[in-house]
């Protein structure tokens, strides 16, 4: 090996979304040789394509196709709804539809620049069309509709139809505020006329508007790139994409469950930065004077005598300037929602622990069969990435809440993955080890050579009982493999929809930072790169790529008819198999057909599951009918007809099941007398108890039994 690509690699700090170290031989020459010019953007676009043409699993052609693709791409990701650019801007952007390689290649940036500029005017002239619309009365009286789904739409064809646009778009949100005001009334008992509730909701949306065009004209330079950088990404495939700094730190948060700051969730709110939630156990909790609601005026820093005013400023800057290293301390001068006042509070910085993130555990018992029955959510595969001592995992808390289940002396285990999204694939393999002896988890291949089979690293078995997996079409990337290892080990039955989300491609994260030499520090920060090097293979060959897992036990899944999965998206990859792996089912395999035949009997008798599936269909025609009247009378007749559809789900729905659901007292004690964090504890336990799901699971768990 040449002694500059040992020593790159030796440098090289490899952070992983996907599940192994791939060793990358990048020449000194290729990773520095894009950086002779001093624009940040030049850098950018160079560093992402060279990454994206050599490592990506499948790389396009950089053609006038791809260029088309990515127009399409880009104009989608400029104005989603259609409420900015006319008929004759897109005309003006099409003269660079075939010439994006070309500008690509040329490191120029005619269409982005072009575009920007049009954006920022179209949005400058539709600030003014709201206020103007919202100054006057609505007439709800006539009988016109407005399209709500944009791809129905066309491109508005000049200034006075996109102003028409507007004018509907700003009456439909009106006319859902003054129906709201009505019910509400009759409800409270409230006495106002008509003519002040269609006041009072102009001037919410007054401030909804200016609220929504603050954050479109706060967005700096760097965000609007980003969107023409990942239209260019997104022809990939859907999951390679840039992420800013800021979006790569948000995305570390996401994955460790832990920030360092005063613990408390901000937005902008008429220019002021609004606290809207306060973690349990933060910082500011403990604290005890900063409160939801109150408004950020003003932030100082424990060594600067000014503090900053941040009145108007951008949300992420914001909060760039109240976060800080644990142990210092910030002061912010905040006005109280409660009386008006304006005070001055000192807050010093700590870890901020997100519990939401992380695993938790309760125990179900069946009162007809005394059953108790262990239950895990698992919001994501998460994992701190740099091991830091106070990091977590999603395999060793999960492996610690089962054994606390086992001393429980639970019959079973039910996996909640319902709304897991992915995450670490290490930990999945991992996880997977945690249920059975030894053998491969998932196999994984890259653009060339074989897959290559990771093993459980641990031949000990955690938990021998009774298995139940959750899933629904939102269980995506590695809750997919270990679902699917499950299956075909045979160690599980997976119940839910259909089938999962389908996404069976591996990310690699590049900290584009980490590929520039110290002459070019002036363009840092650059974000990162996540760039799609593999794709997914279950041990029995097949991929988890666009079909997902299909359950073993289908129940209704809301979610499948909302469009949710890898199928929907844009330049997807196909779905491929390879040969199976070595494995060796469980010693005592899942009586599927027995457990199909069972649940289908109970839950055909179901009134709930009846009534669920009426719901779906239900939903199904709602998402259809895309076209929403603007007469009061008619909304209020539509929205009376959906209210008595759904009027006896809810009433069922909203009934607690026959499961008795506890916390466990091991839980109850970590907490130390930490009312909050118990009060959260126990509306979740409440909440568990209305799951139908779940209810089914553990009837599933007693047949296996």
């Amino acid at each position: 090996m040449k002694s500059t690509e040992k020593s790159f690699l030796q440098k090289l700090k490899v952070r992983f979304y996907i599940p192994v170290a791939i060793i990358i031989l990048i020449s000194t020459t290729l990773l520095y040789s894009f950086c002779k010019r001093s624009e940040k953007n030049d850098v950018i676009m160079q560093m992402v394509m060279q990454f994206a043409e050599r490592y990506h699993f499948s790389p396009p052609k950089i053609d006038d196709q791809f260029s088309q693709k990515v127009f399409d791409a880009y104009l989608k990701q400029l104005d989603p709804f259609k409420w900015f650019l006319t008929k004759e801007d897109v005309k003006q952007m099409e003269v660079y539809k075939l010439q994006i390689d070309d500008q690509i290649r040329n490191n120029t940036f005619e269409l982005y620049s072009l575009a920007t500029s049009l954006l920022d005017k179209r949005v400058a002239e539709t600030q003014n069309y709201y206020k103007e619309f919202l100054a006057q009365p609505f007439d709800f009286t006539s009988n016109e509709t407005m399209e709500a789904d944009p791809e129905k739409l066309d491109w508005a064809a000049n200034e006075p139809e996109l102003k028409e646009r507007w004018r509907k778009e700003v009456k439909y949100r009106v006319l859902v505020q003054v129906s709201n005001m009505m019910k509400a009334q009759k409800k409270d008992s409230v006495s106002k006329t008509f003519e002040v509730m269609e006041k009072e909701a102009r001037q919410q949306e007054m401030k909804t508007f200016a609220d929504r065009f603050t954050y479109y004209n706060q967005q700096n330079p760097e965000d609007k790139f980003s969107g023409y950088v990942n239209a260019v990404m997104a022809v990939f495939d859907p999951h390679t994409r840039y992420n800013t700094p800021t979006a790569k730190d948000k995305f570390d948060i996401e994955m460790t469950g832990q920030l360092e700051g005063i613990g408390a969730t901000l937005q902008t709110s008429d220019g002021y930065v609004k606290v809207v939630h306060i973690v349990p156990g933060s910082p500011s909790w403990h604290q005890g004077e900063l409160k939801v609601n109150d408004l950020i005026m003003k932030v100082k820093q424990e060594n600067e005598a000014v503090p900053v005013d941040i009145f108007g400023m951008r949300i992420d800057d914001a909060v760039k300037l109240i976060r800080g290293k644990k142990g210092t301390k910030v002061t912010l001068t905040v006005k109280k929602n409660s009386d008006g006042t304006i005070h001055d509070i000192t807050i010093t910085r700590d870890l901020v622990i997100i519990e939401e993130t992380y695993a938790k555990s309760a125990v179900l018992t069946d009162p007809a069969t005394k059953a108790k029955v262990g239950y895990i959510y698992l919001p994501a595969f998460y994992v701190d990435f740099k091991r830091t001592p106070t990091g977590r995992a999603a395999s060793e808390d999960v492996a610690k809440e089962i054994e606390k289940l086992k001393n429980e002396k639970v019959q079973g285990i039910i996996l909640d993955l319902r709304y897991n999204g992915g995450g670490s694939l290490p930990d999945a393999i991992r996880m997977g080890g945690l249920f059975i002896e030894s053998g491969p988890i998932v196999q994984v291949k890259a653009n060339i050579g074989l897959p290559r089979a990771y093993d459980d690293p641990d031949p000990a078995v955690q938990y021998e009982g009774p298995l139940v997996v959750l899933t629904s079409s939102v269980s995506a990337s590695a809750s997919e493999i270990f679902a699917a290892a499950m299956q075909d080990y045979k160690r599980a039955v997976i119940i839910g929809g259909p089938s999962t989300f389908g996404k069976g491609t591996v990310q690699e994260i590049f900290d584009l930072d980490d590929y520039l030499s110290m002459n070019f520090s002036k363009v840092k920060p650059l974000g990162s790169l996540f760039l799609t090097i593999q794709k997914f293979y279950r041990v029995n060959g097949g991929s988890t790529q666009l079909k997902g897992v299909s359950s073993d036990i289908v129940l209704p899944d809301v979610y499948s008819e909302w469009k949710v999965g890898e199928r929907f998206e844009d330049n997807c990859m196909p779905w491929t198999t390879v040969d199976a792996a070595k494995y060796t089912v469980w010693k005592n395999p899942v009586p599927v057909a027995m457990l199909q035949k069972n649940s289908k009997e109970r839950t055909s008798k179901s009134e709930v599951f009846k009534l669920l599936s009426e719901q779906i269909g239900i939903m199904k025609k709602q998402r259809d009918k895309t076209q929403l009247s603007l007469n009061l009378k008619t909304f209020q007749q539509d929205e009376e007809k959906r209210r008595l559809e759904g009027k006896r789900f809810e009433e069922v729905s909203q009934q607690p099941t026959q499961l008795n659901v506890a916390a466990m007292a091991v839980d109850i004690a970590a907490e130390e007398g930490d009312t909050a964090k118990i009060a959260l504890l126990d509306k979740w336990v409440k909440g568990l108890n209305k799951d139908i799901y779940l209810e089914e699971a553990v009837k599933v768990i007693g047949d296996i039994k």
